[in-house]
């Protein structure tokens, strides 16, 4: 895979990877989590609640080793952001539309969640790798349900898209640069 892009060797510094299912979003982010100066720190958002979720949490965990500290977090992203990422660490969050599927299962208010997930980006002295799965290129979905879940990924992307210092998107395991951090 092509390395394109690479993190600072200090914080506090953000990038959001996007991509479609079985892009290499989430191989990519990994491989810039581990070339990176730091403590790797795997922060999973997905809940194994049937045989074919548990089989890719297996997938995740074996492709990445033990050199990383795992923090399951389903719904609380921004506290593990404010209280559980020190300076030193490189964390790779995976991923926003499961994170956003757990906070719309739960009832929550998704603005108000994003406005806190923003504050707490700012405010934290890690380097932080989100990775999301761009959902909004297909068709369109046939029920309200998934329509609301496709437009609010698409509004969570757009606000952090604003926000953070970079943005990527893979393609069949090929990483494009949309935003890049200013030079100067």
């Amino acid at each position: 895979m092509t390395n394109i892009f690479h993190l600072p060797d200090a914080g506090p510094f953000a990038v959001l990877i996007l991509g479609g299912a079985r892009s290499g979003k989430s191989r990519y982010g990994e491989a810039l989590v581990t070339s990176a100066r730091g403590n790797c720190v795997y922060v999973a958002t997905a809940e194994a609640r049937d045989d074919e979720m548990s089989e890719r949490i297996s997938h995740h965990q074996n492709r990445r080793g033990t050199e990383w500290r795992l923090i399951e977090e389903p719904i609380d992203l921004p506290g593990v952001l404010r209280d559980r990422v020190g300076k030193d660490d490189v964390v790779l969050i995976d991923c926003l539309t499961l994170w956003l599927g757990n906070l719309m299962e739960a009832g929550a208010d998704i603005t108000a969640a994003t406005s806190d997930l923003l504050a707490a980006i700012k405010s934290c002295p890690g380097r932080l790798v989100f990775i999301s799965n761009e959902v909004g290129q297909g068709i369109v979905p046939d029920n309200a349900m998934a329509r609301q879940f496709r437009d609010e990924a698409g509004w969570l992307h757009q606000s952090l898209a604003a926000e953070i210092d970079a943005v990527l998107v893979v393609m069949a395991g090929l990483p494009l640069i949309l935003k890049a951090p200013s030079q100067g």
